[in-house]
């Protein structure tokens, strides 16, 4: 166990796996995905040589997963033609390019005032219910006929209501382009901390054949441990959001868009992970319990919120239709 590294998977006697969550001189901090209550002093536990991953492939649109790639939809096993890493090195500079193509969520005031481009990062932030959910479905139901591939990630939710939403999403025809990434709220602590990454990992190998993902997830809701690498609450944040970018036309072009979702209390945007969020992302979605509750839909706070490359995002011919609809929207 000596040479174990940073996220690889070790399986314990019992038939227990975890994965490796920190190293330091002379022990490993290994977090439990199942058999927590049989692995105890003494237990003997052996490396596998192998990361945390994902498998992959086309037969997983249409389909609920848990993060570990098993189907939990009760339609049969999943025929994967891969495994991705769950935690891999974002792309360089030099493997990018430009944010300059639309993603439309569907929703005027947005579309008009914050474009998202495809590649970008664009935060949704706001209290509980105030709409953020529904902001990020509506953007996954628009994705109708226009060849964007969708991950939406369920971390910590009821599985009634990841049942509610796939249905959703299945009555308007969206499922099939979707893949749901669930870790209910019944699911071990460990299993929630990798679902984005393992929905990131899924999103990877799409963008890999040139297309265009969306991914939605709730960001960790992790105590921050400011000077804790690997585990600050910074780096957990960035180096999952970073895989989110466009590729450069000769690594075939694809993209993934990421909207995450954060949650904050009382609307209080300046609290340690809010800021720490906003600043890693391109732009934020701000929604206002006051707006919701005086009717408003979507609560979108005009002056909080930005998109960072969204003027790049919109076409020519949108450019100056949006210019005075923009004005009357803010004014409004």
């Amino acid at each position: 166990m000596d040479r174990a590294v940073y996220g690889e998977i070790v399986t314990f006697e019992n038939g227990a796996k975890g994965m490796v969550e920190s190293v330091e001189p002379g022990r490993l901090g290994i977090m439990l995905f199942d058999g927590a209550e049989t692995v105890g002093v003494g237990t003997m536990v052996t490396r596998s040589g192998k990361r945390a991953g994902i498998p992959v492939g086309d037969g997983f649109l249409g389909r609920v997963i848990d993060p570990l790639g098993e189907p939990i939809d009760g339609k049969g096993p999943i025929e994967a033609v891969g495994y991705n890493p769950i935690e891999k090195q974002a792309p360089g500079i030099l493997e990018r390019q430009s944010v300059d193509t639309p993603l439309h969520t569907g929703i005027l005031a947005i579309d008009s005032m914050f474009p998202i481009g495809r590649g970008q990062r664009e935060l949704i932030i706001g209290d509980r219910q105030t709409g953020k959910t529904s902001i990020a479905t509506d953007a996954i139901l628009n994705q109708k006929d226009t060849g964007v591939l969708c991950i939406y990630v369920a971390i910590g939710q009821k599985a009634s209501s990841i049942a509610r939403v796939a249905e959703d999403l299945k009555k308007h025809g969206a499922m099939g382009y979707t893949t749901i990434v669930a870790a209910t709220a019944s699911d071990s602590a460990p299993l929630q901390y990798i679902a984005p990454y393992a929905g990131t990992a899924l999103a990877e190998y799409f963008m890999a054949q040139g297309k265009s993902v969306l991914i939605v997830y709730l960001l960790l809701r992790r105590s921050p441990g400011r000077e804790a690498y690997p585990g600050d609450v910074f780096y957990l944040h960035s180096r999952l959001l970073e895989r989110s970018c466009r590729m450069s036309d000769a690594l075939g072009g694809g993209s993934i868009t990421a909207l995450p979702i954060v949650e904050t209390q009382a609307g209080d945007v300046s609290a340690y992970i809010p800021t720490n969020v906003i600043s890693i992302t391109d732009g934020q979605i701000f929604l206002e319990s006051a707006l919701f509750n005086a009717g408003n839909r979507p609560a979108v706070n005009v002056g909080l919120s930005v998109s960072r490359v969204g003027g790049a995002a919109q076409t020519k011919a949108m450019k100056k239709a949006n210019a005075n609809l923009r004005i009357e929207l803010a004014q409004y």
